[in-house]
């Protein structure tokens, strides 16, 4: 599929996830707690930000990320993962079709993310940040766009779980749990816990890389994000 066919399944998003959660008809998220170090399908087809492997383990994958542009909303304030993500994304889709200061059509990329930060309470609204990766060809001056605004990354580290299926709410937390506890007792577990002690990263992320239309090779990713001392 090219990016222009990628980029108009996507807008269906928010039509397609309602339906089909409504209907009970989007299959399960796989728990293949080994499922790591799959590169996603959609990279192959779209841009996606680069980055090399500095170890795989048991339930785990270690990045680097070379640094990047994102187009990020604002905080969005839900109780569900899957609402603010959809409210997120047409934020989005609206820049990259040209809803910008420049008047400016972007390439679609991969993949989308969610930083999660959790609330206190199971009924308490939690905080979510949508972001698009900017293309490199626009990096250097990516359009300003009301309601957003640019995340630059410097070279960032990246503990990685991946899961198939489409993303559920019930579900994320559980995935993040899972991440955290494959890292325990590793050096990757103290440099996050120092991490986010100092308050550079809280929460977690959800990547996302493929069109509602795409119902085999999903591949979906929690993220935690860490420095490291060189």
């Amino acid at each position: 599929m090219a990016a222009s066919a990628a980029f108009n399944t996507l807008i269906k998003l928010p039509l397609v996830l309602s339906l089909l959660s409504n209907t009970g008809l989007l299959p399960e998220t796989s728990k293949n707690n080994n499922n790591v170090a799959i590169f996603p399908p959609s990279c192959n087809r779209i841009e996606c930000p680069s980055f090399d492997v500095i170890e795989v383990g048991n339930g785990f994958e270690i990045r680097r990320y070379n640094s990047s542009v994102w187009m990020s909303t604002s905080p969005i304030q839900d109780i569900s993962l899957v609402d603010a993500t959809r409210t997120g994304f047409l934020r989005l889709f609206d820049y990259i079709q040209g809803k910008n200061k420049y008047n400016q059509q972007i390439e679609m990329t991969a993949p989308v993310i969610t930083e999660v930060t959790p609330s206190d309470g199971p009924f308490c609204e939690s905080s979510f940040t949508v972001s698009f990766y900017v293309p490199k060809v626009n990096q250097a001056n990516p359009p300003p766009a009301d309601g957003l605004h640019v995340q630059i990354w410097k070279s960032t580290y990246v503990a990685v779980r991946q899961f198939s299926g489409f993303v559920r709410d019930y579900d994320v937390a559980e995935q993040a749990a899972a991440l955290e506890a494959s890292l325990d007792g590793t050096v990757w577990s103290d440099a996050i816990e120092k991490t986010q002690k100092a308050g550079a990263a809280s929460g977690y992320i959800v990547a996302q890389y493929n069109s509602p239309f795409e119902y085999s090779d999903r591949v979906n990713e929690i993220w935690l994000l860490f420095d490291m001392e060189e």
